[in-house]
């Protein structure tokens, strides 16, 4: 027998431990084929051989304020919202949801004028979760009854 699918809401909050940002508001979107998070002034930087990565998070929602460096990544054409192909960078992280680690890429996208600064798309959806849009936040909620119980217990 599979295992049971986890439900989660039209929203949630995650964790990306490896970039350092925590309690991040999310919009999931089965609609999506991949997941996109917001970065600004995205740039190649070559050094010799090498070519890497650098990237700014989103600071307003939450983000170090840093610059981001990464040597693994790939390039890929990703059809945006409006239905317009744009090229776009994409990385590999681990997020953290309902306390499952989980190794997912994200496409380095400009979400500046969207609530949410992270879209879950369906390749990280897949095998994992059922949607149900009429719910929000339901791993947040689960985080907060498990702090509580954790802190009711040792009382």
């Amino acid at each position: 027998m599979k295992n049971a699918l986890q439900v989660i809401g039209a929203t949630d909050i995650v964790d990306l431990p490896e970039l350092g940002w925590y309690n991040v508001p999310v919009r999931i979107d089965s609609g999506a084929t991949s997941s996109a998070i917001h970065c600004a002034k995205v740039k190649l930087v070559k050094d010799g051989e090498q070519t890497s990565l650098h990237f700014f998070l989103d600071t307003k929602k939450g983000a170090p304020q840093q610059s981001y460096i990464v040597t693994d990544f790939k390039e890929t054409v990703v059809r945006n919202s409006s239905g317009k192909e744009e090229k776009r960078y994409v990385i590999k992280t681990r997020i953290t949801l309902f306390g499952k680690k989980i190794m997912t890429e994200f496409s380095l996208a400009n979400r500046r004028k969207m609530q949410y600064p992270i879209l879950l798309g369906r390749k990280l959806l897949k095998n994992r979760f059922l949607v149900d849009v009429s719910q929000k936040n339901l791993s947040s909620a689960r985080r907060h009854t498990t702090l509580v119980r954790s802190k009711n217990s040792h009382a």
